[in-house]
């Protein structure tokens, strides 16, 4: 009887590489964006490579996105740009039962 060798591991994802371009307080130009978590005049929420980024300001509006290369494109009035660490998932039974 012949053994199986375990099957590969699916290579992990790789980190796109994130730029931010801030072009006169008027647009953005941004890479590496796996998402849009929300988006509304006065601001949006996007996750990246780097962490979550929040940029808020005026008439805010999203005219570019591609899912496949994680480009977008933003114009509005920039007020504030705003990165901070993503959550951590909660997971395990024990963590779900103290809450």
């Amino acid at each position: 009887m012949q053994q199986r060798s375990p099957a590969p591991a699916a290579p992990a994802q790789a980190r796109q590489p994130h730029t931010l371009i801030v072009e006169n307080r008027g647009s953005i130009s941004a890479t590496g964006v796996t998402r849009i978590v929300s988006c509304d005049e006065n601001g949006a929420v996007l996750e990246t490579s780097q962490g979550v980024l929040t940029i808020g300001g005026q008439e805010i509006r999203v005219s570019e996105l591609s899912a496949q290369t994680g480009e977008l494109r933003i114009f509005g009035r920039i007020d504030y740009l705003q990165y901070t660490e993503p959550r951590p998932t909660a997971g395990g039974w024990l963590r779900r039962l103290v809450r």
